[in-house]
């Protein structure tokens, strides 16, 4: 084993461990920065599902309370003249239907028997109470509502409001449902987002006896759910299936690459006012950009990981070969030739080696002058 060959390549391999150390631990904090970020975009989907569920609540709840606070509201549901707010409300109906997403619109009598649907005027009289508690509750507690259920005409989002008589006694009930297409699909044109309304199957049968029959279709069925709504089916096919929603309890976060394309996922279930299931919401957003960054980052790191060992395994043996190894070697060949006999002056430019070669040097003068018979300098 040489000084030449062993020195420089065990400080090589010790400068490699330690680069190549701190570059796992770059990499691992920097993917530690990336899952932050991308836990926090898992936040924000959730937050604007819920703000937009939220805000959809209330809007039904408004149009219910501000419908039912209507003289006209009052006397005909009082007197359960379905013509007078079939005549008056109708055409308002067809308006909100278009441009606000407002699938339903009913009037009540209590307990909770059906006076009128404005989205289906022919069909009244039927007891609601064993699939439509809000609308019990209401009649009951004579106190508004607002909540997710399962009506005839399918799922929505609904506010129902207590409506009195002009005496103020309590005369029945009026609800606002809300679609949830047109939620999703505004959502998805504000945030970018991805959305699919997955139902489930047996209390949409069991409760909905007027959705589209389309809807039950084999293409529409994911396991015990039936897509409903989504924004972009084949994508949404891609990332979120009947093993995914099916176990879905709380909400639930993953990745998923689509096509090539990262997206992360996001599963919400959606409960009645009661408690029961209705089906899972899947929000979707493209991950591309937080992971492209990632594995930029990985690629600059490792090309820095190699510069470093480069330039410091460069800066090793330049040092080890120019400041002890190439000064130790002129003296060495000096006291190699005195010892064969030769004559040898004093060494040149040994005011440039390092301090702890100039004893050394020094023997090597004394030594060569007392052979020429001078004295030492």
């Amino acid at each position: 084993m040489t000084f030449r060959r062993s020195a420089p390549a065990a400080l090589i391999a010790a400068v490699v461990v330690v680069v190549t150390a701190l570059t796992i631990l770059s990499a691992r904090l920097f993917s530690g920065l990336t899952d932050a970020v991308e836990k926090s975009q898992f936040e924000l989907m959730q937050a604007i599902f819920d703000t937009a569920l939220a805000d959809a609540e209330n809007k039904a709840l408004a149009r219910a309370e501000m419908l039912a606070s209507l003289p006209l509201t009052r006397q005909a549901v009082a007197a359960k003249d379905r013509q007078a707010l079939l005549d008056n409300y109708a055409a308002m109906f067809e308006g909100q239907k278009e441009r606000h997403g407002v699938d339903q619109v009913q009037f009540h009598v209590p307990p909770a028997t059906s006076l009128l649907r404005l989205q289906d005027p022919k069909l009244f009289g039927d007891d609601l109470t064993r699939f439509r508690p809000m609308v019990v509750a209401v009649n009951r507690d004579h106190v508004s509502v607002k909540g997710l259920a399962i009506a005839r005409t399918g799922p929505a989002i609904f506010g129902v409001s207590p409506v009195t008589d002009m005496q103020g006694n309590h005369a029945g009930s009026v609800e606002f449902g809300l679609d949830f297409g047109p939620m999703l699909v505004a959502m998805k044109s504000a945030y970018g987002l991805e959305f699919t309304f997955f139902v489930e199957e047996k209390p949409l049968r069991d409760f909905a006896s007027g959705v589209d029959p389309a809807v039950f279709s084999e293409q529409n069925r994911v396991g015990r759910f039936l897509r409903l709504e989504t924004t972009n089916g084949a994508l949404m096919s891609d990332l979120a299936g009947d093993a995914d929603i099916s176990v879905v309890n709380e909400p639930v976060t993953y990745a998923r690459d689509s096509q090539g394309v990262p997206y992360g996922v996001l599963l919400i279930p959606l409960r009645d006012r009661a408690g029961q299931s209705l089906g899972v919401i899947a929000a979707a957003r493209d991950f591309s950009g937080s992971r492209a960054a990632a594995g930029r980052s990985l690629v600059w790191q490792a090309c820095l990981a190699i510069f470093a060992i480069v330039i410091l395994a460069g800066a090793i043996i330049t040092v080890i070969r120019g400041f002890l190894l190439r000064p130790l070697q002129v003296v060495v060949d000096r006291f190699v030739g005195l010892s064969s006999g030769g004559q040898s002056g004093p060494v040149a430019g040994s005011e440039r080696f390092a301090a702890e070669l100039q004893p050394l040097v020094e023997l090597h003068n004394r030594v060569a002058a007392k052979r020429a018979g001078k004295p030492a300098e």
